[in-house]
């Protein structure tokens, strides 16, 4: 273990951004050219304070940032030191080091967007020395080149045992194995539910603002959407009521009653009850998209529909795993009655005669041992972080153009601009100041929806990225 000692450096000095954040990338930097090593220890925070001439809390805020992104590892009573686990190509200071994270953190020319998504996680916080030892795992098993034929088309079966003995019980959520379809990602679930159960000419109610995505796998199969208004407790089940004794053809209603997308607000809990009797009564099938379960902040998670639904409820509940690894791995599950199971996996081997058995094993394993759980604590801490340092952000520079209720989760901020601004005006500016924003028109089923609201997905984002969003558009927002 290398002595505590004196460091000095050279701030970055971006004069956009808090100083902590000017720290941070300047240790990053530090780390970067073999300066400081893997298992160095830091100076403490008061030596590091006054060697730099800062405040001792611009410090601390600096360190904390490192710890959670990965960089630094904290150790009671010892100290701050620079993580053992950085990659090898890191330990050579005769190679440069180029990392995902560090390349995104330096700023880039007009030609390159920083992009805001619709509400992503960050691939650079996944535990990728635990996932590749996990697939190594798998692929120098015994047991995984002893199979002659194609595998299971509901997915590994130890990852169906492992999500339903360890996974969504935390959700409230009573299934076996047996009850569960493995796929590729939330999409391919929410399209092999609406082609078992939707016919041609069929209605299925759907929230509005809503999930584009879904209604294109519902219209594929020739069902007809009715948009249901969603307002500040979520979808309005007493206009849904309405349509349904209007039009007898609706069969469905889908929902994302956790984290509304894209409003984020939460379904209450009167109208969680209505709904599930509303469905009772007039033989509607509930599609329930859980997607980001996992990152509630405010609160305990809220139980998904599913796990107040009886036994004579027809409900379809499709999650996720890609929202709490990273996009590329794309892995959803779908739980669903017994009949309409059985028809979505005849469907999926129609067009995916099994699943990505390497990645479903890997992923089982993750689960079994922890690593799973313990990357949704460290990740929900972290979001909850950049959560509250972009409203910050957004209050003290964007108050005068937006307005914003606090989501008690999620990876994003639902904001409404200010009626006398154009939006659509506001988004092409920052695009040429080189941040890429939808508005939100998109979200809405009618042509010419309601442009003047942005869903701001933040979790990709590190608090230096977050920041030089939110500058950029306070520089390119129009006047009003």
């Amino acid at each position: 273990m290398s002595l505590r000692r004196e460091l000095t450096l050279e701030l970055i000095g971006d004069p956009t951004r808090p100083i902590f954040l000017d720290l941070a990338e300047s240790l990053i930097r530090e780390i970067q050219r073999g300066r400081l090593r893997p298992g160095q220890i830091l100076p403490g925070t008061r030596a590091l304070s006054r060697t730099l001439g800062l405040h001792r809390n611009t410090v601390d805020a600096a360190y904390h940032e490192l710890i959670m992104q990965g960089w630094l590892v904290a150790h009671s009573s010892r100290g701050t030191f620079v993580a053992e686990d950085l990659p090898d190509v890191m330990r050579d200071e005769s190679r440069s080091f180029h990392s995902p994270m560090l390349n995104s953190r330096h700023v880039a020319p007009p030609s390159c967007l920083l992009t805001i998504t619709d509400g992503t996680p960050d691939p650079r916080l996944m535990p990728r020395v635990e996932l590749a030892r996990a697939f190594r795992t798998v692929l120098t098993s015994p047991h995984f080149f002893s199979s002659s034929g194609y595998a299971d088309p509901n997915g590994a079966t130890m990852l169906r045992a492992a999500l339903a003995e360890e996974f969504l019980n935390a959700r409230g959520l009573s299934v076996s194995a047996d009850d569960i379809l493995i796929t590729h990602g939330s999409q391919m679930g929410l399209f092999l539910a609406a082609s078992a159960v939707l016919s041609p000419g069929d209605g299925i109610a759907v929230e509005n603002p809503g999930y584009p995505f879904a209604w294109a796998s519902f219209r594929s199969g020739g069902a007809r959407i009715i948009g249901i208004p969603v307002d500040e407790e979520g979808l309005d089940v007493d206009h849904l009521a309405h349509e349904v004794r209007q039009d007898p053809g609706i069969r469905a209603v889908y929902v994302t009653p956790h984290h509304q997308y894209p409003t984020t607000v939460t379904l209450g809990a009167g109208r969680r009850l209505k709904l599930l009797e509303l469905a009772r009564k007039h033989d509607l099938l509930i599609i329930e998209d859980d997607y980001d379960h996992d990152y509630r902040f405010d609160s305990a998670p809220v139980l998904p529909l599913a796990a107040r639904a009886g036994s004579d409820q027809r409900l379809i509940h499709i999650g996720s795993l890609s929202k709490l690894t990273i996009p590329a791995l794309r892995l959803g599950y779908v739980i669903a009655p017994p009949d309409i199971l059985s028809r979505m996996t005849e469907l999926r081997k129609a067009i995916d005669r099994q699943g990505d058995v390497p990645l479903e094993q890997a992923m089982a394993l993750m689960i079994r041992n922890g690593v799973l759980g313990r990357h949704a604590r460290k990740a929900r801490r972290i979001y909850a972080e950049r959560r509250d340092f972009l409203l910050e952000e957004i209050g003290s520079r964007l108050a005068d153009a937006v307005t914003f209720t606090v989501p008690a989760g999620g990876l994003a901020v639902w904001m409404r601009t200010d009626t006398r601004i154009d939006a659509v005006a506001w988004a092409a500016a920052a695009r040429e100041a080189g941040l890429q924003i939808e508005t939100g028109d998109r979200f809405f089923i009618e042509s010419g929806g309601d442009p003047n609201c942005f869903r701001f997905g933040y979790a990709h984002l590190d608090m230096r990225e977050i920041s030089r969003a939110v500058s950029i558009m306070d520089k390119s927002k129009p006047s009003h």
